[in-house]
Order: C-alpha cells, then structure tokens, then sequence
C-alpha cells in the first residue's frame, strides 16, 4: 500500500493570514512547500489536504474562491511535478460545533473512508496549529508541527499540554525541511 501522509493547508503549504486567506491571489505558497510536496509525491506518498475554511462560514469568500485557491495548489504541485489525491476542508464556523472542525476527528473519518482505509494509524500529519495535531491524534496518526504559519506559538504551547503524543510531536522549521526528514526516514512511517 502506498503511504498516505495529511497535510493542514494555511501555515503549512501556503502563507497564513489572522484576517484570512480570501482569494488565489492572497493564496501564496510558502518557498519550498510546493516542491516538498512534489517529492512526498515522486517517493510514492499519497498526499490529501485537511484544512478548516471557516471563511466560507463567515461570508468572507464562497466555494468558488476556494476551488480557485485549490486548483492554483493543485496545479503548482503538477507543475512540480506532484499530485495530490485529495483536498478535504470544513466550511463551518467554530460556534456550529460540526464533527469536521479540526480538533474534531471528522475530515480524517472522511479521508479514512475515501481512501478505504480501517485506519489512519502511523499516518504523518503535518500541521502549524495544536487542533491540526490533535485531529490526527484521534486516528493516532503521527503528530508533525512546523514553525511557520501559528507553528511557534504552537511550539510553545506543547509543553503545556498533558498527552503524552503532544509531548513527542516532531518539530522543524518548515515542510520542505519535514519531508527531508520522513523521506530520509521512510522505514519508521510504514
């Protein structure tokens, strides 16, 4: 079986954005994402993307702006050489409590169930922020930050946490440098 890998989207593949991003041209990769994800791609990864959009929710953009932000993502991984298999992402609110909000384990029930997979266990996942992390933990995949994006105030508030996965996450300085790491690493995600 091919190894499937989840990757959060704003702070990880492209810049982040407090008043959010809202249209593909305040979609901008961050250097080095594009081309990590293309090599995941070229190793045998399967690649998805799990992100929360609740700007969607927000009246802040609609569905076309984020299809237009997703086939700009998707076309520069192709370009790259790349593909990604899927991009999952919830639309609600924090306050409309939904089972797909990261933390909330409902975008890798979906992934899981696209991909016929019983389990998302040993899976990487790489997110910026403690709820990308704690979703994958609920299918106990392995917890990947980065420091960019919300990634080092993230850094700092792991140690405050009492779960023992959130004590060992692996932490580097960006995806680029993430997948250095589990493609020199690949016996330990199998």
């Amino acid at each position: 079986m091919n190894k499937l890998i989840v990757l959060d989207r704003d702070g990880v593949i492209n810049e982040d954005s407090d008043a959010y991003v809202k249209s593909v041209d305040e979609w901008l990769p961050i250097p080095g994402s594009i081309e990590a994800i293309a090599r995941l791609s070229q190793a045998g990864y399967i690649i998805v993307v799990a992100t929360n959009q609740s700007g969607i929710g927000r009246g802040l953009f609609d569905l076309d702006d984020l299809e237009a932000m997703h086939a700009k993502l998707s076309d520069l991984v192709l370009d790259a050489g790349g593909e990604l298999a899927g991009i999952f992402y919830c639309p609600h609110k924090p306050e409309d409590n939904c089972n797909c909000r990261k933390p909330a384990s409902g975008l890798f029930d979906a992934i899981a169930q696209e991909f016929n997979l019983e389990s998302l266990s040993g899976c990487p996942t790489v997110g910026d922020s403690l709820r990308d992390l704690q979703a994958g933990l609920s299918h106990l995949c392995i917890p990947i930050l980065v420091r960019t994006g919300k990634g080092k105030k993230t850094e700092s508030q792991l140690m405050e946490q009492k779960n023992q996965a959130l004590q060992n996450v692996l932490i580097f300085d960006d995806l680029s440098l993430a997948v250095n790491y589990l493609l020199a690493n690949q016996e330990k995600f199998e």
